[in-house]
């Protein structure tokens, strides 16, 4: 039997989540927006036989759904996630896990109360890249990652201005949060430790600038709140030893759009990489994946060549979500791993605020 799921929210990641689900075989049964005819036209476009302008409605409707997916703004994640566990439903919900480490926490209780899973969409581990080299570290021949930079700047790049993405109260936060990918892929390669210390400045010199609004024509909207970052850096030491310097913005002072981690373990080093040409635009994108080794007293880079991934890993995300459902393949994030990363996310903007260092 097909596993059978409800999408909650119509927005643009709908279209990743609905491919990732079709490819594993699921049977997507209806959408539920609370804004009015938002379900009816995603529904109509993707193909779904049901739309619900209320969460309840579709829940109460389809009591045969095994999974909901949540695709909302941020401040509703925990909340959705936790009725839809309550309800006995799988859910696959839409990166940040929360707004706070300690709603992470709600969410494993949760999910632990019910049985069921629950995973997020750190898409990124999903890239071919990401894969390749988590193949070379699993088999031990990266030895232990001692350090990684995590990097995800824009110049160009504030997804417009007083709508929820820069409303502290709706999003948690400004791109730390939004472009958490490179913060998790590090420590999904350094093994996801255990945070101990953590080191953090935001900046906010540039996110009333209209000159440094993203390409993805998000309308501003006005009268709106605008009380985020458009930069953050921050220092993490690990309980393990290890450390994580990162660097995450929306519009900042740099060449070019770069999302990219670089590590350096004991027996070799790496690089994931995306360049793009232009700021926000996928289809101008570089991908890179290199690994570096020293061999006969030579220094020796390699290439490792991967095929093309213009979504970023977005379909099979949550195409892994469904077979991790009917244990056909392990799951590629897990709650505690959550809970780790907004531990993390909630240290750097705690000590950028205090000016000091925080120990988690």
């Amino acid at each position: 039997m097909a596993i059978k799921v409800g999408i909650i929210g119509a927005g643009g990641m709908l279209q990743y989540h609905a491919a990732g689900f079709k490819q594993a075989g699921a049977e997507i049964i209806a959408v539920a927006d609370l804004a009015p005819g938002a379900a009816q036209k995603a529904a109509a476009k993707w193909g779904i036989k049901h739309s619900y302008e209320s969460v309840e409605g579709m829940l109460t409707a389809h009591p045969e759904l095994d999974a909901i997916s949540v695709i909302v703004p941020n401040k509703f994640h925990a909340a959705l996630t936790m009725q839809c566990l309550h309800a006995g439903k799988h859910v696959f919900c839409e990166k940040p896990p929360a707004l706070s480490a300690p709603e992470v926490h709600a969410i494993i209780a949760a999910a632990q109360k019910s049985g069921k899973k629950v995973m997020f969409n750190f898409n990124t581990r999903a890239r071919p890249e990401s894969q390749a080299m988590m193949k070379y570290i699993a088999a031990g021949q990266v030895g232990k990652i001692n350090s990684a930079q995590a990097k995800w700047i824009r110049r160009t790049g504030i997804p417009g201005f007083g709508g929820w993405f820069t409303t502290k109260e709706l999003s948690g936060g400004g791109p730390l949060i939004d472009l958490l990918h490179m913060v998790d892929l590090a420590m999904y390669f350094m093994g996801y430790p255990e945070p101990a210390h953590v080191l953090g400045q935001t900046f906010n010199d540039f996110i009333e600038d209209k000159s440094f609004k993203g390409p993805w024509g998000i309308p501003d909207r006005v009268g709106g709140v605008t009380d985020v970052e458009n930069a953050a850096h921050g220092f993490v030491m690990f309980k393990s030893g290890q450390v994580l310097t990162l660097q995450v913005s929306w519009a900042e002072m740099v060449k070019r759009e770069e999302v990219s981690v670089v590590f350096q373990g004991t027996k070799a080093g790496g690089k994931v990489e995306r360049l793009f040409g232009i700021d926000g635009l996928d289809n101008t994108a570089i991908d890179t994946c290199e690994l570096y080794v020293q061999e006969n007293g030579h220094s020796v880079n390699r290439s490792i060549v991967t095929p093309a991934c213009e979504d970023m890993g977005r379909i099979a995300s949550a195409a892994n979500f469904i077979e991790a459902i009917e244990g056909k393949a392990a799951p590629l994030n897990t709650p505690e791993q959550a809970l780790r990363l907004m531990q993390v996310i909630d240290a750097i903007y705690a000590s950028a605020k205090t000016g000091k260092p925080v120990s988690i």
